[in-house]
């Protein structure tokens, strides 16, 4: 089985690209994110005659999350327990969704930016992170395949930025923002790509300034994180960069996983 996850910025923008893309990768189930669509304009019928069952959240312009399947598409779930929200008054983002696909328990993430490092949303942030947590603790306790797919706005590493030096006074390295997510791999979670597609100058992320992609100027913050039951099965895994080249490519690549089984 073929999963993968990819922030396609804009599925109304993208969707030929997309569709030529889940042909050619021939993937199974796609994690996707920042759909930018609300449900009534998502396409559902041109992914349908791809052959897969779609599960969609979107509210407006912003976020939007998806599940692509072609090995079945049960139990949806729209955002998690105790998911933080946003604005005023306070009100959840369409920013997580899960669902079973081929005996895999998988979630579409896009987790908040964060903006800077004083600014209230990253509060928000790293309380999302700290409540996703907790839920994936609970949904992997009974030995579930669980895979946490998306856009994490994370850089975990130094090796996972084109420049510290760079990003030293910004968000997505900060203390805080790795913690949150080592914090996960404290709780049994894997990183089962990294071992097959290692850095440094390995990333999913290529700003749409300054030439950042021709210069490589990358972030790896897109991941799969993958419970025991999940990473045992895990036989490869890659970053498709290639599609980030072109014209009307989404500033960040697909990362597939080839599970056994």
């Amino acid at each position: 089985m073929r999963i993968a996850t990819w922030n396609v910025n804009s599925i109304r923008s993208r969707i030929d690209r997309v569709a030529a893309w889940l042909e050619r990768a021939d993937v199974d189930v796609l994690a996707m994110q920042e759909t930018k669509a609300r449900d009534d304009q998502f396409p559902h019928d041109r992914l349908r005659d791809l052959g897969y069952e779609v599960a969609h959240h979107g509210l407006n312009q912003w976020n939007g999350v998806a599940i692509l399947s072609r090995v079945g598409l049960e139990d949806v779930q729209v955002g998690f327990d105790g998911a933080p929200g946003w604005g005023e008054p306070l009100a959840a983002e369409a920013r997580s969704i899960g669902a079973t696909c081929g005996g895999v328990r998988l979630w579409s993430l896009y987790v908040p930016n964060g903006r800077s490092l004083e600014d209230p949303h990253m509060v928000y942030k790293l309380e999302w992170l700290a409540r996703l947590r907790e839920r994936a603790v609970e949904w992997a306790a009974d030995g579930t395949p669980v895979a946490l797919c998306g856009d994490w706005n994370i850089a975990p590493r130094d090796e996972d930025v084109w420049s510290m030096e760079y990003y030293a006074d910004k968000s997505h390295v900060s203390p805080p923002e790795r913690a949150a997510f080592s914090a996960f791999l404290e709780a049994g979670f894997v990183d089962v790509v990294r071992p097959h597609a290692p850095g440094p100058g390995v990333y999913t992320y290529w700003d749409y300034q300054r030439l950042a992609f021709p210069k490589k100027r990358g972030m790896r913050i897109d991941f799969v994180l993958g419970s025991a039951a999940f990473a045992e099965r895990v036989a490869g895994a890659v970053i498709d960069r290639e599609e980030r080249k072109g014209t009307g490519a989404s500033d960040h690549a697909p990362v597939l996983v080839e599970l056994d089984g």
